[in-house]
């Protein structure tokens, strides 16, 4: 199964975010990676409604919406409407996760649960069955453009196992951190998805950086 890039556009420039969805689209990326951010759960806020709206606009491939935020219950179907594909909502945040996956199912999107760097794999074990994506953070979130931390290849290799043990077809995606130096090491740990932001559109050429990602992952 083909290995898949995820671009994220928290790292676009955002007074032209048209023109970086565009690119993407005009790319070998395969999902738009949105991380929204509510200056609550993260240090940080980013995108809210109106803009993934105006994105989707745009956007000729899957919206992988990413929630730091609090309650995210509350907004499920908000994302839905603007245009998320996939959502994923993180451990740390849902005090009935399995509620939660059921929630987002119902609205006919992806079910993805991420994980912060200092949470454990076991705590994933009764819901792996109900989850399509799980999004590992190898970098504290909050903001882009973070050192990758390393101890990630380890979670990789054991979230792997608990997948192949239990039968889940859950995919592996790793946020934070990803360049060529690592790609190529992650995919063979088990990563089926990787998200990349300040390396591809901090890069002389986004396109280039892109094509040359996803054949590292596929390599």
């Amino acid at each position: 199964m083909a290995k898949l890039i995820a671009p994220s556009v928290l790292a676009a420039d955002f007074a032209n975010i048209q023109r970086d969805i565009e690119m993407l689209n005009n790319s070998d990326a395969d999902w738009i990676h949105i991380d929204v951010m509510d200056g609550v759960f993260v240090p940080n806020i980013s995108f809210g409604m109106p803009v993934i709206k105006a994105m989707q606009r745009h956007a000729k491939k899957t919206m992988d919406v990413h929630l730091m935020i609090v309650n995210p219950d509350q907004y499920i179907s908000t994302f839905k409407n603007v245009g998320a594909d996939i959502l994923t909502v993180h451990y740390e945040a849902c005090t009935h996760l399995h509620r939660t996956l059921q929630a987002i199912k119902l609205e006919g999107m992806m079910a993805g649960v991420a994980l912060n760097p200092h949470t454990p794999i076991n705590v994933l074990e009764d819901v792996i069955m109900d989850i399509d994506l799980i999004c590992l953070m190898s970098v504290n979130p909050g903001f882009g453009g973070q050192s990758f931390i390393e101890n990630t290849y380890k979670k990789v290799i054991q979230l792997k196992h608990l997948i192949e043990q239990s039968g889940s077809k859950a995919k592996i995606e790793i946020d934070g951190g990803v360049t060529d130096q690592n790609a190529h090491k992650l995919v063979t740990a088990g990563a089926d998805v990787l998200v990349a932001g300040s390396f591809v559109f901090k890069a002389d050429n986004p396109t280039q950086t892109i094509k040359n990602l996803r054949l590292l992952a596929n390599s």
